[in-house]
């Protein structure tokens, strides 16, 4: 569960493919290396927030612990 500081109201793409060098966000990869597109969001609050990483949270871009189970 990578841990980011995001900024309230600023917009964000989380990597779905799982080919982005700069994980847990969006760098194009997807395009050359097929896979998902990005889950575009907007930062909810200023500050640090845990995003998924292993890809079973019911919640992404945000962890919900799922990880653990």
């Amino acid at each position: 569960m990578p841990v980011v500081k995001l900024e309230e109201g600023k917009n964000y793409s989380y990597c779905t493919c799982g080919n982005s060098e700069n994980k847990p966000f969006c760098d194009g990869a997807h395009k050359a290396k097929g896979g998902g597109t990005p889950l575009r969001f907007k930062g909810e609050t200023s500050g640090d927030v845990a995003l998924c990483g292993c890809g079973k949270s019911q919640n992404k871009p945000y962890c919900d612990g799922s990880h653990n189970g």
